[in-house]
């Protein structure tokens, strides 16, 4: 059987938001909302980002789980299904189930489900995506069409190389540029772990959740101008895709001052790669 590169462009541009999320604020469930972040210690719901997706001219987006439980998965398809712009949904799923491949079937019949994400971040086990039980999970989703969200810090570029290079076919993503520590500066370890993605063809990159990685109070666009060069560099224009993060955004940025300068920074670029960094790669990654 022939197999085909699972980012190949797809049809009917829109422009995507790839990557913000939902909650009703649970104080326990939340814990990582401390009190430095009241500015979120709230709900936000789809009425609240609907108009200020209108007002910036985006078409939809994708929500991205919050929690990690089957419940997340409800709330966030039923959101999905009460509203048309949101276009998809990253769930979670207990890849390290016995009988993770049934519940992948069984998750499968809900069309805007498009992949799944685990918080590897937060795990005390660095390499933990290495794990047999953890592959074998990954293993199975391409077989039902769904993508992986690689949500890691700098320290695990390493680990997720191997794995995404291990499953070739298998359409990764990583968020918020694995998080590079823009508040320090630093750049150059960073930039070393990334660049060979480059060569990963499965593997894409959201402009996400830059600001929170920088100095909320004081960043500028120069500061985080670098670390965007990388990515273009490391994956060119046909495998990076904007997201906002919203509202973790919000303890840095408004919606409209992060969009407005990640729109500023492709202005120089070519109509077909800023159409592909704000829309079409979104699409074709998630199958909108």
């Amino acid at each position: 059987m022939t197999m085909t590169n699972p980012l190949m462009p797809g049809n009917n541009i829109i422009t995507i938001d790839a990557h913000q999320h939902f909650w009703k604020y649970d104080k326990v469930r939340d814990s990582w909302i401390d009190e430095n972040m009241k500015v979120i210690q709230r709900d936000f719901l789809p009425a609240d980002l609907q108009p200020i997706l209108a007002h910036n001219h985006i078409a939809g987006s994708v929500v991205v789980q919050s929690s990690q439980s089957n419940k997340e998965n409800i709330f966030q398809l039923n959101n999905a299904n009460k509203n048309d712009f949101i276009k998809g949904v990253v769930g979670w799923v207990h890849l390290m189930a016995d009988g993770v491949e049934e519940q992948l079937a069984a998750l499968s019949r809900h069309k805007k489900l498009k992949g799944f994400r685990h918080v590897l971040q937060g795990e005390p086990q660095r390499n933990m995506m290495l794990l047999p039980a953890f592959k074998n999970g990954i293993s199975h989703l391409a077989k039902y069409g769904f993508t992986f969200d690689l949500l890691i810090l700098p320290d695990q570029l390493p680990y997720a190389l191997q794995l995404v290079r291990e499953f070739p076919y298998q359409p990764f993503v990583i968020d918020h540029l694995a998080k590079p520590p823009i508040k320090n500066g630093e750049i150059s370890t960073w930039k070393k772990a990334m660049e060979p993605f480059s060569s990963c063809t499965n593997v894409c990159c959201k402009i996400s959740g830059m600001v929170t990685e920088a100095d909320w109070n004081h960043w500028r666009w120069a500061d985080l101008k670098p670390y965007i060069d990388v990515v273009v560099q490391v994956f060119g224009t046909d495998r990076i895709m904007f997201g906002s993060d919203w509202p973790v955004c919000l303890l840095a940025a408004p919606f409209d001052e992060l969009i407005g300068g990640v729109r500023q920074y492709f202005q120089s670029f070519s109509a077909h790669e800023k159409a592909a960094v704000f829309g079409i790669n979104a699409q074709r990654f998630y199958r909108l």
